[in-house]
């Protein structure tokens, strides 16, 4: 069940994966591979992964190279754990409950993504599910100066679609997107892993 504040926003941002759709698990997947396929000497958990759920993959790789002393390619790394994910695409199922909450909201409020994954991968994930007609505005790490946990794709979303950032309502899986929302002024609830 969605705990959403009594206000009365004018707008709705969604992240989308872990948020609007189930697939952190395959993405998870992709990372234990991608990392493995570049002899990282470390090992990746799950409780390492969900820590930086919203952080770009790049940035990631570059916080584990400091973390452990190692230089892996993170561009090279990237790129390998995108291609390992989009072959899965098709198995991804939508967080039903938030899922639902979008498409209670269509033709009646503005709606936008804000992802830290790259565009083709969010929109494959709402095809994929069956959202992607909900979202005119899709916002990805591209479009900005700064990903998550900066305010930046929180506020380009708002202004895309008219509406004040104080107006609008974040759902968020991450910690850095929680502290985005902060950052832009925005309310935000969390969607915990335990809500499918």
């Amino acid at each position: 069940m969605l705990d959403i504040p009594d206000y009365p926003f004018q707008a709705y941002i969604f992240d989308c994966d872990g948020t609007l759709v189930d697939s952190m698990p395959l993405h998870y997947l992709a990372w234990v591979e991608a990392l493995k396929q570049h002899d990282a000497p470390f090992e990746f958990t799950e409780e390492v992964f969900y820590a930086h759920a919203g952080i770009k993959e790049q940035d990631v790789v570059k916080i584990l190279n400091s973390r452990h002393g190692t230089n892996i390619d993170p561009v090279s790394v990237d790129e390998l754990k995108m291609e390992i994910f989009r072959r899965r695409i098709p198995e991804v199922q939508p967080v039903r409950p938030v899922a639902e909450f979008a498409k209670s909201l269509e033709g009646r409020f503005p709606m936008a993504v804000a992802s830290g994954s790259e565009e083709p991968t969010v929109r494959g994930c709402l095809e994929a599910t069956g959202l992607i007609h909900l979202f005119e505005n899709i916002i990805t790490p591209k479009l900005v100066k700064h990903g998550k946990p900066a305010p930046d794709m929180f506020l380009l979303a708002a202004e895309r679609m008219g509406i004040a950032p104080s107006e609008c309502l974040v759902l968020e899986d991450g910690n850095s997107g929680l502290e985005a929302a902060k950052a832009a002024g925005m309310q935000a609830v969390f969607i915990p892993r335990t809500l499918r």
